[in-house]
C-alpha cells in the first residue's frame, strides 16, 4: 500500500526577509510547518549572518527552483578593512591584520577587476562540495582546502557609502553562485589592506524583492492557520522570464501525462524553453518544437 504524504498540497512562494542568526534551512523548515507544505526548499541560501530576501518554494513550486536559482541577485554589505577572517566575515577568527587603509580613488579603480565575467574562489566556510562533503564541515574540522575557482558574472558592482577609512559600503548584482564574502577578500587583497565582510543583505532575487517578503514573526502569528495563505505568491512568478504559451483543450490531458502537445504561441523559435498555461496556472515547462510543447516539467495544481 502507496504510503500517504503527510501535510497539505499548497503551491507557491514564500519570500522570507530573513533575520541574522538563524540559516537558511531553519527557515525553510519553519515556513514548511507554518504551512504544513508537503514539500518545501528555497532558490539560494543565505549565510547565517546575512539578512533579507529568501525565497521559499512550496509544493509544485519546488519545480520552479532553478529558474530563480540562476536569475540575477543583488547584494548590499559592508567591507571592514585592516583584517582577513577564517571565514571572510566577522564571525570568524582574525587570521592576519593590516594597518593600511585605502583611498576612495584607490577602492573605485580596484572595483573595475571585480565587474563582468571574473573568476571567484569561495570561502573556505562555503556550501561548496570537496569529495563529497561540504566544505564548511571540513573546515569546522581544521581542514585547510585548496579551492578550484569559479567563474561569476557580475553585472554591478558599485560604492554605496565610505562611512570612515576602516569601511565602505557596496551593492553588487551578480548571477548564479556568487560569494559576496569572497569579493570582500578578494577586494582587501587588491588594495592590500586585508577585508572580510560585516554585514550582508540580499536586496532581491531574481523576481522577488525585500519589499514584498514577509518576517518570521508574521509566519508565526498565523501559522496552521487559513489566514497564512495570504503570504502565498504564485509559482508563475518563478517562470516570468520564460516566454508563455496557451495550452488548447485537447492538448491538457497529453501535457498532464508529460507528452508533447500542441500549444499556442508567436514568434517562437525551435527549441525554446517555454511555459504553458492554463487558465493563468502553469501546466508545464518545456521546449517549443513546431508548434508543440514537448515538457520536461509539469505542474499538478
Amino acid at each position: 500500500m502507496a504510503r500517504t504524504k503527510k501535510g497539505r498540497q499548497v503551491n507557491g512562494w514564500v519570500i522570507i526577509d530573513k533575520p541574522a542568526g538563524i540559516g537558511s534551512t531553519t527557515v525553510v523548515n519553519k515556513v514548511k510547518w507554518a504551512f504544513q507544505a508537503q514539500k518545501a526548499g528555497h532558490s539560494g541560501t543565505l549565510d547565517p549572518d546575512a539578512t533579507g530576501v529568501l525565497a521559499v518554494a512550496l509544493g509544485e513550486a519546488t519545480k520552479t527552483v532553478p529558474y530563480v536559482a540562476d536569475a540575477m541577485k543583488c547584494y548590499r554589505f559592508r567591507v571592514t578593512f585592516g583584517a582577513s577572517t577564517s571565514t571572510d566575515d566577522a564571525s570568524g577568527e582574525v587570521l592576519a591584520r593590516s594597518d593600511l587603509r585605502p583611498t576612495d580613488s584607490a577602492i573605485h579603480t580596484a572595483l573595475s577587476a571585480f565587474r563582468g565575467q571574473i573568476e571567484q574562489i569561495p570561502p573556505q566556510v562555503s556550501a561548496v562540495r570537496v569529495d563529497g562533503e561540504r566544505a564548511y564541515d571540513l573546515a569546522r574540522e581544521g581542514v585547510q582546502m585548496d579551492l578550484a575557482a569559479r567563474p561569476l558574472w557580475v553585472d554591478r558592482l558599485e560604492v554605496l557609502d565610505r562611512p570612515d577609512a576602516d569601511h565602505v559600503d557596496l551593492e553588487m548584482v551578480c548571477g548564479k553562485g556568487g560569494y559576496v564574502r569572497s569579493i570582500a577578500r578578494d577586494l582587501g587583497q587588491a588594495l592590500g589592506c586585508l577585508g572580510h565582510v560585516e554585514w550582508l543583505r540580499r536586496e532581491w532575487s531574481g523576481p522577488f524583492h525585500a519589499e514584498t517578503a514577509v518576517t518570521l514573526d508574521q509566519i508565526d502569528a498565523l501559522a496552521r492557520t487559513p489566514e497564512i495563505d495570504q503570504f502565498l505568491q504564485p509559482l508563475e512568478m518563478a517562470l516570468r522570464d520564460l516566454p508563455e504559451a496557451f495550452v488548447p483543450p485537447e492538448s491538457v490531458a497529453r501535457l498532464r501525462n508529460g507528452n508533447p502537445a500542441l500549444v499556442i504561441a508567436s514568434g517562437l523559435e525551435w527549441g525554446t524553453e517555454t511555459w504553458a498555461s492554463l487558465e493563468g496556472k502553469a501546466l508545464a515547462v518545456g521546449h517549443y518544437q513546431g508548434g508543440e510543447l514537448h515538457p520536461s516539467r509539469v505542474f499538478n495544481q
